[in-house]
């Protein structure tokens, strides 16, 4: 309103004042009349101002334009959202930078290399170090869009700003450019990526997070694409989000509770492809993002235009309607951009010297061994972390988790590590993350290896990478062991002190997607990763592997047997470990990677489940079921209960005979008995475990049992498992007190 109405309108509004002010002479009349003057005068004076600043919006009305740019309706955006985000009318766009001098806007059509459309944010669009700016008319299947921002360029500051460079949005919700799995991208080599935006209009009805204790997981370690891929898995859709979940009736049946889905944000498989030997190699697994709010789409069974997400969200959600929980390992310690020779298609462009650990000459740093890394404890990159964890929260309803190489997420911005990180910090005591898994992998490539030592915040678990080190080498016979092994059975406790107020801390597993699988950890004394084009350079030398007395695939059948009892007792471990356990997908129908222990090239039947061996290894199959569902009957197995009414103490050594928990360099015979009070009722449950790792058969001398109670054998890994076994037959055992172990043999008994 112009300053000289507003006076006026002052002025009079004093007259009115005085003539209306309350006094003995004034009638009621009189005073009703001013107040009724006044009145006019306040809507006289709002008309003028809606005549003068008819361009304001107003309640209930939409927002309208402010500006038109190269043809384009266009106002000031949504600021306080990141990426695009669409509006009744309109897309708002939002992206930050703290050295971009301009921002652009780019328009294509789909499938196009070039803009139809640049639209430069005026001067006034920029708020502080943030760009924003809503488009009216845009129809959101009728476009990509990318960004340019111009600034300085400067590499030994670590300033990258080239106004040339077509940029993608990090916060975009979908990724076009390399919809087809393992083809260039789409519009030729030289086609950069855009985005698309995204309607997120998925009904999640009524679901609800699990919220399991993490001590109860079972988890499975999947590859989304491998898992289905083969044609012997028998899904229509293979290899894909949908393949994964016509498969969910099986997982279920096998009594897992959460899988872990190696990488599915949008990565390029075409990174470092290759031919090698005739064989085309990928990047396989995944470990390469390109962005990081986007599902991979060339896990999609179908083209999801603008509603990119939805058949990965029907697969969580039928995974969590049967009791499934979902983790997502993420890469947040590097990204898909590489180091100074690789390509610049977003945060180099935007924030390089931000968002990156870079050397004082503005060189990468590689602690991922992957080219950079991410400054993940800069205060921008931290907001950027836990926005991306929110939002697979939120929109995508995960349960937790797997943080890749997690160590580099402890390092400062010059790269040494620090005792209190504040990025670890911030997603432990996020108020949406509040209840979510959260597990490091504490190691990176540089050689900080921090198992036992991560900072937790009471609320980080650990891969335990000392259990599956300790473990294989202990149940492969090495001397001693066996001290150890029982640690690492009851908790890690040496890693993990209970009184540090986490729950649980050790994720106990043997394998994983990075190493052996469970049957070539047991027929291979070397590894064989020829066709990753190395020469067998690549790959962990250290596996703590043994084939039992044949390298690869046998038909002697004493070495088979062998096989499958070592297998057998692993699990078996496993299942009678304190804490988490995590195994990976094909291990319980024997799965082979032919000896290859670094597959992360491998898109083809080398990393594809064969589920041909479902049938040849069915015993094996069956004895991973009952031993999922053995230690989901008994609670003391993974974690604390109530005391035993009896009077046993909660975990127990018995090193071939009664409470002897000493061992000795030669010890290969170990005994765990775990008592505790039932979860559903009030009956005590007492469980032995007992461990032969020497090859010869060796006694042992069980605990006495409370009155009334008996030792009834319900493992015993050297008879062929065969659902409803009666094992007292096949096993020695006399007097109900000592128990002969056959060699290389793991025996579990609970007490009746």
């Amino acid at each position: 309103m112009p300053h000289e109405e507003l006076r006026h309108e002052e002025k009079e509004h004093e007259t009115v004042k005085k003539e209306s002010a309350p006094h003995e002479e004034a009638s009621y009349e009189e005073t009703h009349e001013a107040i009724q003057h006044e009145a006019a005068l306040h809507e006289e004076a709002r008309h003028k101002e809606d005549d003068t600043n008819d361009h304001m919006p107003q309640r209930g009305q939409k927002l309208q334009p402010l500006d038109e740019i190269e043809g384009f309706s266009v106002r000031p955006g949504f600021y306080n959202r990141d990426g695009a985000t669409a509006a009744s009318n309109g897309i708002s766009f939002t992206i930050h930078s703290f050295g971009a001098t301009e921002c652009t806007l780019l328009l294509f059509r789909p499938m196009e290399k070039e803009p139809y459309a640049r639209l430069k944010f005026p001067k006034s669009y920029h708020i502080g170090n943030t760009y924003s700016m809503l488009v009216f008319g845009l129809q959101m299947e009728e476009f990509e869009y990318a960004f340019q921002l111009d600034g300085p360029y400067d590499r030994e500051k670590g300033l990258l700003f080239n106004k040339n460079h077509v940029l993608l949005d990090p916060y975009a919700r979908a990724v076009t450019g390399q919809r087809q799995w393992g083809e260039r991208p789409e519009g030729g080599g030289d086609f950069v990526y855009h985005a698309r935006v995204v309607e997120n209009n998925f009904d999640w009805g009524n679901v609800r997070q699990l919220e399991y204790d993490l001590e109860d997981l079972v988890i499975y370690e999947m590859h989304v694409r491998g898992f289905t891929k083969d044609k012997s898995s028998g899904v229509t859709a293979k290899g894909t989000y949908e393949g994964l979940r016509e498969k969910i009736p099986y997982l279920k049946d096998l009594g897992v509770n959460a899988v872990e889905l190696l990488p599915i944000f949008e990565f390029d498989e075409m990174e470092s492809a290759r031919v090698v030997d005739g064989q085309q190699l990928y990047n396989y697994w995944g470990y390469n993002t390109v962005c990081f709010f986007a599902p991979n789409t060339g896990y999609s069974s179908v083209v999801e235009h603008n509603h990119e997400g939805d058949e990965l969200k029907r697969m969580i959600y039928e995974l969590k309607e049967n009791g499934i929980e979902v983790i997502l390992d993420v890469v947040f310690n590097h990204t898909a951009e590489g180091n100074e020779d690789g390509p610049c298609f977003s945060f180099k462009g935007i924030d390089n010297n931000i968002y990156y650990i870079l050397s004082p000459d503005g060189h990468y740093y590689n602690f991922s061994g992957c080219g950079n890394v991410l400054n993940c404890n800069h205060p921008v990159t931290r907001r950027f972390i836990i926005d991306c964890l929110r939002y697979w929260v939120t929109e995508y309803r995960v349960d937790g988790f797997r943080f890749d190489l997690a160590s580099i997420l402890t390092r400062d911005q010059n790269g040494a590590p620090m005792a209190e990180p504040p990025i670890l910090q911030a997603i432990a005591c996020d108020s949406v993350l509040g209840k979510v898994k959260l597990i490091a992998e504490a190691w990176d490539a540089a050689g900080l290896y921090q198992v036992g030592n991560f900072p937790a915040f009471r609320r980080w678990s650990e891969w335990n990478g000392k259990y599956r080190d300790d473990m294989r080498r202990f149940l492969k016979g090495d001397e001693g062991m066996a001290g150890t092994a029982i640690t690492r059975i009851t908790g890690s406790k040496d890693l993990y002190d209970p009184s540090d107020g986490r729950k649980c801390a050790s994720v106990n597993f043997l394998t994983c997607h990075d190493g052996f699988t469970l049957y070539d950890l047991y027929s291979y004394n070397a590894k064989h990763n020829e066709k990753n084009g190395w020469n067998n350079t690549d790959g962990d030398n250290n596996g703590n592997n043994w084939n039992c007395g044949a390298e690869g695939e046998t038909e002697d059948a004493e070495i088979e047997n062998l096989r499958r009892r070592m297998i057998k007792n692993a699990f078996a471990t496993l299942m009678c470990s304190r804490g988490p356990a995590m195994f990976f997908a094909g291990d319980e129908f024997c799965n082979t990677q032919f000896g290859n222990n670094n597959a992360y090239c491998q898109d083809n039947e080398v990393s594809w489940l064969d589920w041909n061996r479902l049938t040849k290894y069915q015993e094996i199959h069956h004895f991973f079921r009952y031993m999922i569902a053995f230690r989901k009957k008994y609670a003391i197995l993974r974690k604390s209960t109530k005391m035993a009414s009896c009077g046993l103490p909660e975990i127990s050594i018995h090193n071939g005979y009664p409470w002897n928990s000493g061992t000795d360099y030669t010890s290969r015979l170990i005994g765990v008995m775990y008592a505790g009070r039932n979860e559903e009722d009030t009956r005590d449950d007492i469980v032995f475990y007992g461990m032969n790792a020497y090859w010869e058969p060796l006694d042992m001398q069980l605990p006495q049992l409370p009155e009334n109670k008996k030792w009834k054998i319900c493992v015993n890994t050297f008879v062929r498992y065969e659902d409803g076994i009666r094992l007292e037959e096949t096993t020695e055992l006399d007097y109900n007190s000592k128990l002969k172990i056959p060699p290389r043999t793991v025996v579990v008994l609970v007490g009746e």
